[in-house]
């Protein structure tokens, strides 16, 4: 695995070191702290270092003198550098040869499908968990967003040496499962009410409509009216519906919990089957389902609240049992087990992490939440650090939601009304590529507009259709190149390659496994999605500017002809950490 930025990277230091040692005034032996840059500014070499900057107090000298000394010490000789030069108050900007520029196309050639592959994590072990939407309904638009986050972050982190698993948390249970309950009891007895009966022979087939008149109904406060705390999506009227037809009003002599329970053993495993199924549509696939209900089973949040009770962590005060937050910095206590004997949310969510970092013995676990977690993640990680838990292991990506706009408008969203566009909706509208490729083109951490015109619109606009146009654009050459009698060249002399287009590629390319560490590191695979824009950009630059079929001469041709190979494969690695097809004709 090259990555030949950092070879070039580390070999520089090496000859700055050399040079700076062979001139240290007496009685120093540390050589000052320096950095090596790629300037944004091509015409200021490659690389370029600050040391003469910052050795000011050290030779007691002004850094264009101090450049100048170190200058006549450094030692190209057998390196990727050709020259060097200083310049302004004392940078110094390095050149790289044309060797190096070969060896790039070189290792691509060769490493193929392992390009841009780093060994950075070493084999460390991450769990990411994302998703792990409320199994009560349908997933939103924001869960479409974390999921292509989290699992283009996690391929990320595999590209980058890490072992990796993916877990989604399936929140069975708790008070979001006492109101799926209640809601599907509801809608059962209202089913099994003569007014219910009426709309079942109105429409004795058609269960769209069935559920669409019981729904407009509520929602006008007719005669199918529901409380507040209850969900209102048409999926409970669907569920209850469905459960009846199978079943008939068996339930509705029963008391209610035992009716609830009853409701919720049906439709819970059809739900979370359903998101199983949806997520692989869009091409996520979970290695572990992690169900809230087993730490429940085990009891291990009375677990958790013992033991905090135990080492003065938590204390009890008005019937309930209160975290000491204060001692871990945060602005007030807060409740654990409440005065009727349950326990709050963040309970089980200690136990789950407990799980993870401690009994899983993962060295990192990260996880994907909507921007509404800030205030939660601060409690989590003290609780953890409580208990002995390292909380540094917990790495948290708080995702802004995304604002879907039409015809330059806002989608409207209400997921309580159950008119949201969800995720099902969402990928029958657009490709699942155009969905993972936008949701991926900012951020974690900021808001953006999702244009579902521009997400189908073949144009250059259309950020994913740009990119894999040049990934097409490049099969479809090497198609005509065949046709025309000329075959792939096994090797070329890629000293060749001058023009400026064909070198700003060469460097973009080169700087790939650079950027797999670097969002491995930020947790920011959006950094993939903008390497592929750059890239698309850079090729079509270069294919626009440089002859390929009718270069100057027939080594020349055959030297772009691979730089080309080098930038199909580059292309294909990236769309392939990010799950996105890799068309040959659009």
């Amino acid at each position: 695995m090259s990555d030949m930025i950092k070879y070039a990277s580390d070999q520089l230091k090496k000859i700055i070191d050399g040079a700076v040692s062979q001139i240290l005034p007496q009685g120093v032996t540390q050589i000052p702290d320096y950095s090596i840059e790629i300037p944004a500014d091509k015409s200021h070499g490659d690389f370029a270092s600050n040391i003469a900057m910052v050795s000011a107090r050290t030779f007691r000298n002004a850094p264009i003198k101090i450049a100048g000394m170190i200058a006549e010490k450094i030692n190209l000789e057998n390196s990727v550098f050709e020259r060097f030069e200083t310049a302004g108050a004392g940078f110094m900007n390095f050149f790289l040869s044309k060797d190096w520029f070969s060896k790039v196309i070189e290792s691509v050639l060769q490493e193929g499908d392992d390009y841009g592959s780093t060994d950075t994590g070493a084999g460390k072990r991450i769990l990411v968990e994302f998703v792990s939407a409320n199994p009560t309904g349908p997933m939103h638009i924001g869960n479409a967003r974390g999921g292509a986050i989290g699992d283009c972050l996690a391929s990320v982190l595999q590209r980058a040496g890490y072992y990796v698993e993916r877990e989604f948390y399936v929140n069975d249970a708790g008070n979001q499962i006492e109101k799926f309950g209640k809601s599907l009891s509801l809608r059962y007895m209202q089913i099994c009410s003569p007014d219910g009966q009426e709309v079942l022979e109105k429409f004795p087939e058609n269960i769209e409509k069935i559920c669409a008149e019981i729904y407009n109904q509520s929602a006008e406060g007719g005669k199918f009216a529901m409380p507040d705390d209850v969900y209102l999506g048409t999926d409970i009227i669907e569920h209850a519906l469905n459960y009846y037809r199978i079943n008939g009003d068996s339930l509705a002599s029963l008391p209610e919990q035992d009716r609830k329970n009853a409701l919720v053993d049906y439709a819970l495993p059809i739900n979370i089957a359903g998101l199983e199924r949806d997520l692989k549509k869009y091409r996520i696939v979970y290695d572990n389902w992690f169900r809230e209900s087993t730490i429940h089973e085990k009891n291990q949040t009375a677990e958790i609240v013992n033991k905090l009770l135990e080492n003065g962590k938590a204390y009890e005060l008005d019937g309930a049992v209160w975290f000491r937050g204060t001692d871990y910095g945060l602005d007030k206590d807060f409740v654990l087990k409440r005065s009727n004997g349950l326990y709050t949310y963040i309970v089980p969510d200690i136990a789950y992490h407990c799980d993870k970092l401690v009994t899983r013995n993962f060295d990192r676990a990260v996880n994907i939440l909507g921007a509404d977690h800030h205030g939660y993640v601060p409690r989590l990680k003290a609780c953890l650090d409580a208990l002995g838990v390292d909380s540094g292991k917990l790495d948290a990506v708080l995702m802004q939601m995304v604002r879907l706009v039409r015809g330059g408008e806002t989608v409207k969203l209400s997921k309580r009304s159950g008119k949201a566009i969800t995720l099902v909706t969402l990928l029958d509208e657009i490709p699942v590529d155009a969905a993972r490729f936008y949701f991926n083109l900012r951020e974690a951490n900021s808001q953006f507009e999702f244009d579902l015109d521009l997400a189908v619109e073949k144009s250059s606009q259309n950020p994913v259709y740009y990119v894999q146009y040049a990934h097409a654009r490049i099969c479809s050459l090497l198609a005509t190149l065949k046709s025309d009698g000329v075959e792939i060249p096994e090797s070329a002399d890629f000293s060749l390659l001058c023009d400026t287009k064909e070198i700003e590629l060469i460097r973009h390319i080169a700087s790939l496994p650079h950027e797999t560490d670097l969002s491995a590191e930020n947790y920011d695979p959006s950094r993939m999605t903008k390497y592929a824009v750059e890239l698309a950009s850079l090729f079509h630059k270069f294919y626009d500017s440089c002859n390929v079929r009718n270069a100057e001469s027939a080594e020349l041709r055959n030297a772009r002809i691979l730089l080309c190979v080098a930038v199909r494969q580059v292309m294909r690695n990236v769309l392939t950490v990010l799950k996105i097809e890799q068309p040959e004709k659009m």
